[in-house]
């Protein structure tokens, strides 16, 4: 895909890479199996050459040695999990410690200064940039694109499948206003479908959450009638049932008949969770696909200036383009553009570029989500090469 400021996208095809090997988890373990502190992702590593099948260069980026922590959205939890297994297994002498929790929470260490990156899935508030100038000396934070992709609406309703809802019907079941699987609103999207009498059981995030914040930016921006509260990652409407973290909300909507609920695609995929098609007035409905996402996301654009690479999602939600799914998140790795520790800044950048390079971003189609665009990437890169 092609993403420039103010422009389109042209979809990157990139190949399925089979994401394989034990990874060692220090602290918590995976998210999957986790408390609400979250879990770190990290593998302990002894010598400063290449090893584990192949020498540092492998990864075509330059290695540093060292340690360092970040922590933030479960979002990107799977992405981040099969970097840090390559990027240490080439790296020796380096070891990346990457806390699942949440956008808000990653947010607050990073500007705590305990953190020498975090994961948000959506850009910094300007409240949230000014915290950052304490801990970056003589510079600010600053959202760095990296993975893209759907927020799928995942559903447990034994006997429907392919289900079709729209953001009007969304936002009504999110806010408590459609509360049985068989209301005439979702049958009018669904005829032909055997409709249960069963109760709808909505989950959300109970902590806050980049992808709750993009979430209710669609609910917003497709249906303003019907979503009567401002788009923000804690959880604003009444009702339903809270769970921690992507991980906890896919888990409780496997777990609980009539409920539906919202994570990445690559939850859905893991815990083989039906998900729903979205009416956007397009000729057929869409489906939460990787592809369908970066279609969604080709009406984005660079709203950051200088360093910053924030982007402007908005268009997408109202899209009517064939083929593209109108719930989408980036998740942005925050960092100090000037200002980074000194003991953590080679490391940082090594890692950052690893992710960044066409060899990390091929690891995103096997894991559910969207590789970053050409032209981004490139923007990318240049901004990793200049944080100081």
């Amino acid at each position: 895909m092609k993403l420039q400021r103010k422009s389109g996208l042209r979809a990157l095809t990139v190949g399925a890479v089979a994401i394989t090997g034990a990874l060692v988890l220090s602290a918590c373990g995976s998210d999957d199996n986790s408390d609400s502190s979250g879990s770190d992702t990290s593998t302990s590593a002894a010598s400063t050459t290449g090893g584990s099948g192949g020498d540092a260069n492998a990864l075509g980026i330059t290695c540093a040695t060292g340690q360092i922590k970040a922590s933030g959205s479960s979002a990107q939890q799977n992405a981040i999990e099969a970097w840090v297994k390559d990027y240490q297994q080439s790296c020796k002498g380096a070891t990346v410690n990457y806390k699942t929790s949440s956008s808000g929470e990653g947010i607050v260490d990073f500007n705590q200064g305990t953190d020498a990156f975090a994961g948000s899935d959506s850009p910094l508030k300007p409240e949230e940039v000014d915290a950052s100038k304490k801990v970056c000396t003589g510079g600010q934070g600053i959202n760095i694109p990296m993975v893209g992709g759907p927020i799928a609406i995942g559903y447990n309703l034994p006997g429907v499948d392919n289900l079709v809802l729209d953001g009007s019907t969304l936002a009504k079941i999110f806010n408590g206003k459609i509360t049985t699987w068989n209301d005439p609103a979702i049958a009018k999207l669904n005829p032909g479908a055997k409709l249960p009498t069963t109760k709808i059981q909505s989950v959300h995030r109970q902590d806050d959450s980049g992808t709750t914040d993009n979430l209710t930016k669609f609910l917003k921006g497709s249906a303003p009638a019907d979503w009567p509260y401002e788009h923000a990652k804690a959880w604003a409407a009444k009702g339903g049932q809270a769970a921690p973290q992507s991980s906890g909300v896919a888990a409780l909507v496997k777990q609980t008949e009539g409920s539906i609920g919202y994570f990445e695609l690559s939850y859905a995929t893991a815990n083989t969770i039906p998900t729903v098609k979205i009416n956007t007035g397009a000729p057929q409905p869409v489906e939460a696909t990787t592809a369908n996402a970066s279609a969604g996301i080709a009406s984005a654009t660079v709203t950051g200036t200088g360093s910053d690479l924030a982007l402007d999602l908005s268009a997408a939600y109202t899209t009517k383009a064939p083929n593209a799914y109108p719930i989408v998140l980036v998740t942005y790795e925050i960092a100090c553009d000037k200002g980074n520790k000194a003991d953590t800044l080679a490391l940082t950048k090594s890692f950052l570029n690893y992710i960044a390079s066409e060899q990390g971003q091929q690891k995103l189609s096997a894991a559910g989500y969207a590789p970053l665009p050409t032209e981004i990437a490139t923007k990318v890169r240049t901004t990793i090469g200049s944080l100081s």
